[in-house]
């Protein structure tokens, strides 16, 4: 069996299995579950699809089967958004994607440098190569890290090195400066032309404590949400989103439909 046909095998069996993984995520639920299949690595299914473009972040499996691609050479799509409720897989996404820098790139073509409040969540990937740092939003690092990133953003005309600049909960850049604010605003208008690529998690729940930052985001891609006047806030009443699979599954608009796909299991 290869590994699309064993990807696809999986997919089903977590579609059936949804109702159990997602009460298994409901604090108050005392359900016994089943457990939950494991999916292909993600080394397992990039060697699956093979050689990639060499500007190509990837993001996740497509319900078709194909790779869903982030081109870091192309500025349009700008800094991305991952919207979900807590506990739907918004970290683990931001893994899988430092992650697959570290397979599919040198790091001079790319690295990624994470702002967290919880840095023992990423302690598996501080031996990436591609990894420039873990910064706490509690220390005087993560103010650091977006000012030299902004220095090395504003100077860099020609580079094809490209930077992720990953931040695990919107809401936390309260905790950071004036100045450290105003260099990541400048970063979310021009970091992606300049290859900084902010990708940054938030909590729908607590939009309105951030609710300037949103605008800069138009590439937004969401876990489960369950709050009906959350979804119409943050226009994606017609994806269905609580009925994606939680902790594995994703969907971003696409022109005038909506793109479901499958993160793959960590390392």
């Amino acid at each position: 069996m290869n590994e699309s046909n064993r990807y696809e095998l999986m997919m089903e069996a977590l579609a059936e299995l949804k109702p159990e993984i997602n009460a298994a995520y409901q604090p108050s639920s005392l359900q016994t579950t089943q457990p939950t299949p494991a999916l292909p690595s993600i080394s397992e299914v990039l060697n699956e699809f093979g050689p990639m473009p060499p500007a190509a972040l990837f993001l996740g499996v497509a319900s078709d089967g194909l790779p869903v691609l982030l081109n870091l050479h192309d500025p349009i799509p700008g800094p991305i958004l991952i919207a979900g409720d807590a506990g739907t897989g918004k970290t683990a996404f931001l893994q899988t994607i430092a992650s697959t820098a570290g397979i599919m790139h040198q790091p001079e073509q790319l690295q990624f440098g994470a702002l967290t409040s919880h840095p023992d969540e990423w302690s598996a990937l501080e031996g990436i190569p591609n990894n420039v740092g873990i910064f706490p939003f509690y220390h005087q690092s993560s103010e650091d890290f977006i000012l030299t990133l902004a220095s090395w953003a504003e100077g860099n005309k020609s580079s094809r090195q490209s930077v992720l600049l990953l931040i695990d909960d919107l809401e936390a850049i309260a905790k950071l400066d004036f100045d450290a604010r105003q260099n990541l605003r400048w970063l979310l208008l021009r970091g992606p032309a300049r290859r900084v690529w902010p990708i940054i998690t938030i909590n729908p729940n607590r939009m309105e404590n951030v609710q300037p930052w949103l605008e800069a985001f138009h590439t937004r891609v969401f876990s489960p949400i369950q709050d009906l006047q959350l979804i119409r806030q943050m226009d994606a009443e017609n994806a269905e989103l609580d009925s994606l699979n939680i902790g594995a599954q994703f969907a971003m608009r696409e022109g005038d439909h909506w793109l479901r796909f499958w993160i793959p299991g960590m390392e």
